[in-house]
């Protein structure tokens, strides 16, 4: 039996600068655990970096209410001038009123938003006994947003018992603006956003644990084995629309573990591939958007995606994972090797824990693991079908399929489709199993 994951907020985390690159640094690569339990990619030309190298990129900051009589409204924002449409609807997810308090991360445009919401129960026949508030910011990195929780979930409760003062959140925005590149806005019509594939290209996330489970193990803790039905789905690029009534906060963190998932650090990889996207909270305003994209991860409250399937390929309703892709409905069953593979997971994360307690040994961390897991498990299949399509045969064999860790028979038809998803030129001559 599958636990269900706690609905505390689980952690916060920091990456590498979605908007400057690292600066070259020659002749470095390879992962190495950083202090702390963090971990840092340094590829040749690629420098780490950590949070301190960021700059505040607050491009702006608001305050959203709901209003009895004209439902969800921007109350006030800085600058006065930008363009929030849609906003009043992300940052208060549908259904919020059921909850005291949440927090949801969005994407806006080219910007990425994190807003804090809660509910408070007043004597006040116009506002029908309850007083709902969210205040948000925006930014061209989600990276940063962690940086601001605090200060979020306070002013929104200073907004609750004080509406209408403002000093505060117009002392922090004239303290952390930044200016968006020229030409760019919040608006959806504005060129791509430029995505970070892989999260090994600049920097490994540092983890800042603030519950006793972390974001990755939680994540896994809820999801059992079928992690490893999301880990192919998410490899192969599909929509993935993940439901949850609210709170949505912990639901946003799936949406990102879920992205870590397909990691790769091989060079040369996922070129031509469509990138991982972390879209988090998306509503029923975002249906024209998410209907030309080919591939993101995402989360929503509202039941009636479930209808929309031209929206997306995998659809997760609590710990149910559906397609109602004919072609994708085998990678829905858990074979021998998916089993080996959690197996030896778990068995990694108590070797950790014996280390934690027993030698005191805190130079890694559960996340570490847990990335770090997977990452590897990428790299193993990417190298052997490199290899392979380099070879003057090009045939993919059983023993290269379990090599690779994965399931010659149950694993047959992901292996077809990575093949085609990346381009990669190589003859599958695993027999398809007779009918039994």
């Amino acid at each position: 039996m599958v636990e269900p994951a706690d609905e505390a907020p689980l952690l916060f985390w920091a990456e590498g600068p979605a908007v400057s690159l690292p600066q070259p640094e020659p002749e470095r690569g390879g992962w190495s655990l950083a202090p702390g339990g963090g971990a840092a990619w340094g590829g040749p030309g690629e420098l780490p970096r950590g949070p301190e190298a960021e700059a505040d990129q607050i491009v702006a900051v608001f305050v959203v209410t709901f209003d009895p009589r004209s439902g969800n409204m921007v109350e006030w924002c800085l600058p006065q001038d930008i363009d929030l449409e849609g906003v009043e609807f992300k940052s208060m997810a549908s259904g919020s009123h059921k909850v005291q308090s949440d927090f949801i991360y969005f994407r806006k445009g080219l910007c990425f938003g994190l807003a804090c919401f809660e509910n408070m129960p007043v004597e006040s026949e116009l506002e029908r006994g309850a007083r709902m508030k969210s205040v948000g910011i925006l930014s061209p990195s989600y990276t940063l947003l962690y940086r601001y929780m605090h200060f979020l979930e306070n002013q929104v409760r200073h907004q609750l018992e004080m509406p209408g003062h403002y000093s505060h959140l117009e002392a922090f925005y004239d303290d952390k603006k930044g200016v968006l590149p020229a030409g760019k806005g919040t608006s959806n019509s504005q060129p791509p956003v430029h995505w970070l594939p892989s999260i090994h290209r600049y920097m490994y996330p540092e983890m800042k644990i603030t519950h006793p489970a972390g974001c990755m193990s939680q994540f896994i803790k809820f999801f059992g084995e079928q992690i490893f039905i999301l880990w192919k789905f998410a490899l192969l690029r599909k929509r993935i629309l993940i439901f949850s009534p609210p709170p949505v906060g912990v639901v946003c963190y799936r949406v990102y573990c879920c992205c870590c998932l397909a990691n790769v650090s091989l060079p040369g990889i996922g070129g031509t591939v469509p990138e991982s996207k972390p879209f988090f909270y998306v509503n029923v305003a975002d249906i024209e958007m998410l209907e030309t994209e080919v591939s993101y991860v995402a989360c929503t409250t509202e039941k009636i995606f479930e209808e929309k399937r031209d929206l997306y390929d995998v659809y997760v309703d609590n710990q149910n994972v559906k397609t109602h892709h004919e072609h994708l409905q085998p990678l829905l069953k858990i074979n021998s090797a998916d089993k080996e593979k959690y197996r030896r997971l778990n068995d990694q994360r108590q070797m950790l824990m014996y280390s934690q307690e027993v030698e005191e040994d805190c130079s890694s961390c559960e996340e570490d693991l847990f990335i770090l897991f997977f990452m590897e498990q990428n790299n193993r299949i990417f190298q052997t079908l490199m290899e392979v399509s380099a070879s003057q045969d090009k045939t993919l064999t059983a023993d290269h399929a379990r090599g690779m860790g994965l399931d010659p028979q149950g694993d047959r038809s992901f292996l077809m489709d990575l093949l085609e998803v990346y381009g990669i030129d190589v003859m599958l001559v695993i027999d398809n199993p007779c009918c039994t």
